[in-house]
């Protein structure tokens, strides 16, 4: 049996400055991957400046006090390291890997990046350009529109409404100043985790981030506001995109889900395998796309997180098999929460989640992923030895339970986008930004 990270090999601790460090050393081969998160998020940006948090994190790397842009990927490149950020809701998270040797260098670009960047105005431009191409690239794509009209329905007023990457009517006008200012009120080493696996001793690791972070500090690093609570949907709304010149619509439908660290967050999570995971995508895609042929692909998702992210199904059908795919989805729905499941597909369930714990757990990425999560949610570094046994805990009365609390056939969000329908101009009773979010971070 695989052992797993758990207390008594995962190295532990928290810097004076703010910052928590995990390590957990794997000398299989002379590599590293290093992850972590700062706590600055699109949480902390108005409206009007939708798209702020995630262009500041593209803009870490883009040149700062000690080295020009060109030259920071010069120095990636040359020795073949990795160096990434993004910027999400809560979080602008950062993805590091390379070999050993050149470990130094990585922390010495990567705390370059974090503390000093400069926002240069060519840089500003360029980012800015990229990310209005993509806004375009979004506006004709039906699944990132449906997702992202189905996000601003769903929670209309609530933060996690507007779209992460921002909107044609805010993204040109961030400025390098906007970008610095965030920085300097959002970036600093409070509540940061950094998540280090590879062949390197937890004690030099954690000797060489206190020589390049351990003096980062920033008094006025503002915290991030409280995430409400998200409401179920009062009734079914539906929504409907157009996108002309389109041949495949795609669907999504969904309400707020529980957040990572909810009581019942493995009860739901396990409900949501069986519905739309396991095997062809559960009973969603047995129903859907296996037996009657509606879809090219149908699903379901329950994001967890720090906050009331979504439970939402998602399928791509032609035109004409609309109304009967969401219908389908939603007979679905209603069965897990009127029917205990049975004996054995509780069983091939819950054997395939204890079974895809080992195979997330094969590279070192896989490794820092998980272990990074277990400090970000609060679940604690012996969660992984426990996480067999609740899962196998788990009964058919608690699946359906969660069904009920969490799901719904009636309160729901249902967007859709497409080519256009018969007897359909667009969504009506919202007023929706011309720009749609993609999907949900």
């Amino acid at each position: 049996m695989m052992s797993y990270p758990g207390l008594h090999n995962i190295f532990r601790h928290q810097l004076a400055n703010g910052i928590t460090l995990l390590v957990y050393e794997n000398f299989v081969s002379p590599s590293f991957v290093l992850e972590g998160v700062v706590r600055a998020g699109a949480l902390a940006e108005t409206a009007e400046q939708a798209g702020l948090a995630n262009m500041t994190a593209a803009l870490l790397m883009r040149g700062t006090e000690s080295r020009t842009h060109d030259e920071i990927y010069e120095a990636l490149e040359s020795v073949g390291l990795m160096l990434d950020f993004g910027g999400g809701r809560h979080l602008t998270s950062f993805a590091a890997q390379g070999l050993v040797e050149n470990f130094d260098l990585l922390l010495e670009l990567l705390a370059q990046s974090l503390r000093q960047p400069t926002f240069a105005e060519k840089e500003v431009a360029q980012v800015r350009n990229q990310i209005l191409t993509d806004l375009h690239i979004r506006a004709t794509d039906t699944r990132r529109m449906a997702s992202l009209v189905f996000n601003h329905t769903l929670y209309q007023d609530h933060p996690y409404g507007l779209s992460v990457q921002g909107y044609f009517e805010t993204v040109p006008h961030l400025s390098a100043a906007d970008l610095a200012r965030f920085h300097a009120d959002c970036y600093g080493p409070s509540g940061m985790i950094i998540t280090l696996v590879g062949a390197i001793k937890a004690e030099l690791v954690l000797e060489k981030i206190t020589a390049v972070l351990g003096d980062w500090e920033n008094g006025k690093q503002r915290p991030l506001p409280p995430v409400p609570a998200a409401a179920c949907p009062a009734q079914l709304f539906r929504t409907y995109t157009p996108i002309p010149e389109k041949s495949q619509t795609d669907i999504i439908l969904g309400l707020p889900g529980p957040p990572r660290n909810a009581p019942d967050y493995l009860d739901a999570s396990l409900m949501n395998t069986i519905l739309g995971v396991f095997g062809m995508m559960g009973r969603i895609g047995q129903s859907v796309r296996e037996e009657q042929g509606l879809a090219y692909y149908a699903y379901s998702r329950l994001q967890g997180g720090l906050g009331p992210s979504p439970w939402f199904a998602a399928a791509g059908v032609a035109p004409e098999h609309v109304d009967q795919a969401i219908d389908s989805i939603c007979r679905e729905i209603e069965r897990i929460q009127q029917e205990p499941v049975g004996v054995e597909e509780l069983a091939d369930s819950q054997a395939y989640r204890i079974g895809s714990m080992p195979m997330s757990l094969e590279t070192n990425s896989g490794l820092a992923d998980v272990i990074g999560d277990l400090e970000l949610y609060g679940l604690g570094l012996d969660f992984l030895q426990q996480y067999p046994d609740m899962i196998r805990s788990i009964t058919a009365e608690r699946v359906q339970a969660a069904a009920q609390t969490h799901l719904s056939s009636q309160q729901l969000v249902v967007s859709v986008s497409g080519p256009p329908l018969d007897g359909h101009s667009g969504a009506a009773g919202i007023v929706i930004p011309n720009e749609r979010e993609e999907s949900f971070d």
